[in-house]
């Protein structure tokens, strides 16, 4: 999973609950970073994650919009604990929206539907 989110506190708990689930992760700290990574073909990736309200720009939400540019039908997963009313128009058709707040089970489950 390629995931971004600048906030270092959460970036353990992410990748930890993602591991849970069984899968392996690249945490980013910029949407920049993640479009490079992205587009450098790094690795192999089944879902892109992403908080939407990164520090700088791009935002999460533009991050997901320039990845499906490239691969149309690439899972996307939105994180926050703030913006979930801009989810239906800001969001990309067919993304998962999961509330930060969310306890780390619940984020290993949510997981595993990739």
């Amino acid at each position: 999973m390629l995931v971004v989110e600048d906030e270092y506190s959460l970036q353990g708990l992410v990748e930890e609950a993602l591991r849970e689930g069984g899968f392996e992760t690249v945490i980013l700290s910029s949407g920049e970073e993640a479009l490079t990574f992205f587009k450098g073909k790094v690795a192999d990736h089944r879902a892109f994650v992403a908080d939407v309200n990164l520090n700088g720009s791009p935002s999460g939400w533009e991050v997901a919009k320039q990845i499906r540019e490239v691969a149309g039908g690439f899972p996307v997963v939105y994180m926050t604990g703030a913006s979930t009313d801009q989810w239906t128009s800001h969001g990309v058709p067919n993304s998962t929206l999961l509330q930060s707040r969310l306890r780390r089970r619940s984020w290993s489950q949510q997981s595993r539907s990739f």
